[in-house]
């Protein structure tokens, strides 16, 4: 009988550590992997728009399992992924904060307090703007960095907006504002005064939409408060009592033609949603605040709303106040883009914010023919006097 040499069994023996070692690692790796796919699967159930939802959650590996870090504002989320961490054993350490932060002390809600304020998507001013809120705006406060506070929304979108752009308050505090009678201004822009006189100087600029407290009125002013406790003066003519705003909404598509006409020309502003300035999906969703309907931010959003009414650019289907929306269509290796939104007013015209908000045509033989959108044409949408998850009529929803 022939016995293996030494050498043949040092070799046999490194080669079955080295098979155990890498069984032993393959076995580990696979965790965090999993881990990841937990993560994922949580996050595109209750966060699959991260404009509207917060569920940024990271893991570190130690001996003892996984220090889990970040931050939500959804807790029933964060509750799922905890009991799906634990049916499949993987041990952890919870160190996720959950919004809002404690270091706001209870001042967890706002209100915009400047005629209009840029909402950025990070902490800086140098950040994108995806947003803006106007002023009477109310916001759930989520934490702050630096003098920058971290906010959403009436819409669900989030934001972060600086120290001067909002006045934080408590749930009392912010329970005792709502319950005040409000004055909206409903000019496309104007100004609030230091007295009853037009003459006398500025408190600040104002745009349609911004809300107030009412303090008194008289024949020609109201006299209203802003969130930070300033005072001043509105002209009646430019402005109106809240609740009689609400009670004459019409909720048709002749007031939307009407207000969508008072901005043309107002120019275009990538994140804009104020009659200073509005991207495309900006000026839709204003055109329909003023018109009593919180619609959500983004076109890609807003697509989403409604009835379907048109895919196939059979305009004679549309009525006025449509939307219609344009971009890249799906292909077999491509989804969709949704890039572009307008309102339909009638006439083969639709109004939209492009360089600045002007009036376009379906019309081939007309001079201001849009041969651009016509051509990324994708649907229409019908989304006045519609339900759906996105939508809100503040004749419906107390929202200031």
């Amino acid at each position: 009988m022939k016995f293996p040499s030494f050498q043949n069994n040092r070799v046999c023996f490194f080669m079955l550590v080295v098979l155990i070692f890498s069984a032993c690692k393959t076995e580990q790796s696979t965790e965090p992997n999993k881990l990841d796919q937990i993560i994922s699967s949580v996050r595109e159930t209750y966060a699959p728009d991260k404009r509207v939802a917060l569920f940024d959650i990271q893991s570190e590996g130690n001996s003892s399992g996984y220090i889990l870090k970040g931050k939500t504002n959804l807790p029933e989320a964060l509750d799922t992924f905890k009991k799906e961490l634990d049916s499949q054993n993987i041990k952890y350490t919870d160190s996720i904060e959950v919004l809002p932060s404690e270091k706001l002390e209870g001042k967890i809600y706002g209100v915009i307090n400047n005629s209009v304020a840029n909402l950025r998507s990070k902490p800086a001013h140098s950040a994108e703007l995806v947003t803006q809120g106007t002023l009477g705006m109310p916001l759930n406060v989520y934490q702050k960095e630096r003098s920058w506070y971290h906010i959403q929304t009436p819409d669900n979108y989030l934001g972060w907006v600086d120290a001067g752009g909002i006045e934080l308050m408590t749930k009392k505090e912010f329970d005792e504002w709502k319950a005040t009678d409000k004055v909206i201004y409903t000019d496309t822009y104007g100004k609030s005064y230091t007295e009853a006189d037009a003459s006398s100087d500025a408190v600040s600029d104002v745009v349609a939409g911004n809300i107030f407290s009412l303090v008194t009125e008289d024949s020609d002013f109201y006299e209203v408060k802003y969130p930070d406790g300033r005072k001043a003066y509105l002209l009646k003519d430019e402005a109106d009592s809240f609740d009689e705003w609400k009670s004459k909404l019409a909720f048709t598509k002749e007031s939307l033609v009407e207000t969508s006409k008072t901005m043309l020309g107002v120019p275009y502003l990538w994140g804009g949603t104020s009659t200073k300035g509005v991207d495309c999906s900006g000026f839709t969703k204003t055109v329909y605040l003023m018109n009593g309907m919180i619609i959500p931010r983004d076109a890609s959003q807003q697509i989403h709303e409604g009835t379907l009414i048109d895919n196939s650019k059979d305009f004679d289907k549309l009525i006025a106040g449509d939307l219609l929306f344009f971009g890249r269509k799906a292909t077999d290796s491509t989804s969709e883009r949704v890039i572009h939104v307008g309102m339909w007013i009638g006439d083969n015209q639709f109004i939209h914010s492009a360089g600045n908000v002007h009036i376009s045509t379906m019309d081939k033989n007309a001079e201001n023919f849009d041969a651009y959108n016509y051509n990324r044409y994708l649907r229409t949408k019908r989304i006045l006097n519609e339900t759906g998850e996105g939508l809100l009529y503040l004749t419906k929803e107390n929202v200031f």
